[in-house]
């Protein structure tokens, strides 16, 4: 027999068919009974039970968005302690304003490194900051490349000129060597032959970093400046080296050597300081910051540091972006473009590119892709543009652009030159153009920096310092090529004072 009274309204009537429950959810609870299998009460805030493997709390404000690397801690530092992630148990950047400048022992990364990279700086082997009283100031990475300085030259500072370099297989900020060795070469038989990165700023066997502090503090002590002394000593010193000089000078005088480099500094070369005294992550993530910050973008200097370089690289620049400006990367980037030109600077922050599978059978498929969706068509198929170059490896994307010379009988760089157009055709010529060389791509950043009327410092500077420790020494190579003369003499005529001789220091000029 139903209700003698009509329901309310909105509300269910009364009483409920099929022996449902009689009530309503109060609040948006879960109804009574629940399904066979459910739980009878409401779920937590995030949703419960939480998928396969998640953690059933929500994250708290202001961690990261990145899953913990395996092994890692899944939780955000304490109270005080350093954001940034630690090498072997050290921060390797300065520490946020109020910050305490050592990370809590046993921290890591909330971030996944990128796949098969190492952490910056290399964890295994690498140099403690600073290292343990007693221990030699700087012990290469077990099994690593060691960099010796040229043979016969003096720990510090290297002969001048000297190519005594090593294989360079990775970066000191966790380059992937799939990708780094084999850029560049002359096709034979349908493959490049790959040629080995040369760095012109390298590890320096005998490393005294107390002793390199007590040089800077010399240098800066007193009446005037001895910027040669200042130059001596960090245009030889890699990024990681630099930082345990920091920390000794802090431990030595207990002064900041940021402060005092910058109150006795000016203009660009205080500026090439700082930068050098940065790692090589937070500086390019201070400069992609600048690029889309304020009013406008700078779409070029988006496109060199995102298009241009590896999964580890992009992921360690991705990682010190979030934990210097507590936000993801890709968020500030889809606020500050769009379109096409959006999708591939989003595809490349993925940082999921195959660096190493090189299947030829697969080569002229891709290649007739790529033509369908271009020049075989009306219009253009951008979105297949992307996807084949953001996601297939390097030596395999040479060879496809062999077979599609073959079938069209014009370059692929010819064809994104007629089909693209803006900031999209910039950034999609930028990563053809590193795939096939991406020495050469550098070469013409840097003549770009300084041709015209006036020099584009920041940009020079950037290429300068982001290069020195990877392949400055090719690049000099490809900039003879192009333009006939040696980047160093580009240099001396664009720039001036102690800029201009720390900047032919940083080259190996």
């Amino acid at each position: 027999m139903g209700s003698p009274y009509p329901p309310a309204p909105g509300a269910a009537p009364y009483p409920p068919a099929g022996g449902a429950a009689p009530y309503p959810p109060a609040g948006g609870m879960s109804p009574y009974p629940p399904a066979p299998g459910a739980s009878p009460y409401p779920p937590a805030p995030g949703g419960y039970p939480p998928a396969p493997g998640a953690s059933p709390y929500p994250p708290t404000s202001g961690t990261s968005p990145y899953p913990p690397a395996p092994g890692a801690s899944p939780y955000p530092p304490a109270p005080g302690a350093s954001p940034y992630p630690p090498a072997g148990g050290v921060a390797p950047y300065p520490p946020a304003s109020g910050a305490a400048p050592y990370a809590p022992a046993g921290g890591s990364s909330p971030y996944p490194p990128a796949p098969g990279a190492g952490a910056y700086p290399p964890a295994s082997g690498a140099p403690g900051y600073p290292p343990a009283t007693g221990a030699p100031g700087y012990s290469p990475a077990t099994g690593g490349p060691g960099y010796p300085s040229a043979t016969g030259a003096p720990g510090y500072p290297p002969t001048s000129g000297a190519q005594g370099y090593p294989a360079y297989g990775q970066p000191s900020y966790g380059g992937s060597p799939a990708m780094g060795q084999q850029y560049g070469g002359t096709p034979q038989g349908g493959s490049f032959s790959p040629y080995t990165e040369i760095p012109t700023v390298t590890h320096i066997a005998s490393f005294d970093p107390s002793g390199d502090a007590s040089v800077l503090r010399k240098a800066m002590k007193g009446l005037g400046t001895d910027e040669a002394a200042i130059i001596g000593v960090l245009s030889h010193r890699t990024s990681d080296q630099r930082q345990q000089i920091l920390l000794k000078y802090q431990q030595a005088y207990g002064r900041d050597l940021i402060k005092d480099l910058k109150s006795e500094l000016s203009g660009k070369f205080e500026d090439t300081i700082i930068a050098l005294m940065t790692p090589l992550p937070l500086y390019l993530a201070h400069e992609v910051h600048n690029a889309i910050q304020g009013i406008g973008t700078n779409e070029r200097t988006l496109v060199e540091v995102l298009c241009t370089r590896d999964n580890a690289s992009l992921m360690a620049i991705k990682n010190a972006y979030f934990h210097h400006y507590r936000k993801k990367l890709e968020d500030d980037l889809r606020g500050d473009t769009s379109g096409d030109f959006r999708r591939l600077l989003i595809s490349m922050c993925a940082c999921s590119r195959d660096e190493t599978s090189c299947d030829p059978a697969l080569a002229n498929g891709l290649a007739q892709q790529l033509y369908k969706a271009g020049v075989g068509k009306v219009g253009t198929d951008e979105g297949e543009f992307n996807r084949i170059l953001s996601c297939y490896s390097y030596p395999l994307l040479r060879i496809v652009f062999e077979e599609y010379k073959k079938i069209k009988g014009k370059s692929f760089g010819d064809a994104l030159n007629s089909e693209l157009s803006g900031d999209l055709k910039i950034g999609m010529m930028a990563v053809y153009d590193s795939i096939l060389n991406r020495a050469a791509y550098f070469a013409k950043e840097l003549h770009n920096s300084m041709s015209g009327m006036g020099t584009n410092d920041r940009a020079l500077i950037r290429l300068v310092v982001s290069r020195a420790e990877i392949d400055m020494g090719n690049i000099k190579s490809e900039y003879q090529k192009i333009y006939g003369k040696p980047l160093e003499k580009a240099i001396k005529g664009d720039t001036s004072g102690d800029y201009k001789k720390l900047l032919l220091a940083l080259i190996g000029a």
